[in-house]
């Protein structure tokens, strides 16, 4: 009897007291709104799961895992407009007119921000056509770097020595992705113009079926070594250009280990790497002699005695 002159005293309490009733409703929905935000992340997260599972392409995977946390965000947006209307309501807030103000100050902060909503149409579009994704390298608006974070208002790159890079969409014009599907490891090769140009091409060759062959060059090589012969005349050098078709994000580690290899290959043979020349012609005098000697400076007397 006790327990139950209790409970109707609780009940009579919370009948004379509205705002213990409007406080425990807007705990309760902002309880809800909680738990929805947990079972939809979670469900997000568990469908992405295993759509993954049946993907062998790996780049299929990571546009998956970035899709998967924009539409995290998006259902946690969702989520809390909705439960931030409800308690308004509760509250004895009109929403009505906060909607139609929203709606007129959302159309001039638009135009005032126009930069912001180019951001947010960019980066829709950008994951929309899969231009880029988490894990890849690419370069965007004069920044290159590793993808770390993809949100529909900027692209987060961190650089080889470790720099952050936040890039608005908006900014972004050009992508140059360097890491889809595979790449190509472009090796410029200097040599004397003494040096036979067809017997370091053929050095070129036996060192990049080397690696072709090696236990831990050889996965990341998809291709043997193209040779596209001599590029052009340098300075001080004959320039032979050749490349590899190698795996993603493999060409500087390839290019790096061919140039090792290829050093050691050319010192054997005795090809010469050349270092810069520089050829000083003095001229020639009206009767075919060549002018005396002379020198302008602190050396002068030096070069007198």
């Amino acid at each position: 009897m006790e327990q139950l002159r209790r409970s109707i005293d609780f009940l009579h309490l919370a009948q004379l007291d509205p705002w213990f009733i409007t406080a425990l409703r807007v705990v309760l929905i902002a309880v809800v709104a909680w738990i929805t935000i947990g079972v939809a992340q979670r469900m997000i997260r568990i469908f992405r799961e295993r759509i993954t599972l049946r993907m062998e392409d790996r780049e299929q995977v990571k546009r998956a895992e970035t899709l998967g946390r924009v539409f995290r965000y998006i259902a946690a947006v969702i989520v809390m407009v909705v439960a931030t209307t409800l308690i308004l309501s509760e509250l004895g807030i009109a929403v009505a007119p906060i909607l139609g103000a929203a709606g007129v100050i959302g159309l001039a902060v638009g135009f005032g921000a126009q930069s912001l909503v180019k951001d947010y149409f960019a980066g829709f579009f950008i994951l929309l056509e899969n231009q880029m994704r988490q894990g890849d390298v690419v370069d965007v608006a004069g920044k290159a770097g590793l993808v770390e974070e993809i949100t529909l208002r900027y692209v987060r790159l961190r650089d080889y020595d470790g720099n952050v890079h936040f890039v608005s969409n908006g900014l972004i014009t050009t992508v140059t992705n360097m890491s889809r599907g595979y790449a190509q490891s472009v090796v410029d090769v200097g040599v004397a113009y003494r040096e036979d140009t067809d017997v370091a091409v053929g050095v070129m060759r036996e060192t990049g079926a080397a690696m072709r062959a090696d236990p831990v060059f050889g996965p990341k090589i998809l291709d043997d070594l193209e040779v596209a012969g001599v590029d052009k005349w340098d300075d001080s050098a004959v320039i032979l250009r050749c490349r590899f078709k190698v795996q993603p994000l493999e060409q500087w580690n390839v290019r790096r280990e061919f140039l090792r290899r290829l050093k050691k290959a050319f010192d054997a043979r005795g090809i010469e790497i050349p270092f810069p020349h520089l050829t000083v012609y003095a001229g020639v005098a009206r009767d075919g002699s060549a002018p005396p000697f002379r020198v302008h400076g602190p050396d002068r007397t030096a070069a007198q005695n």
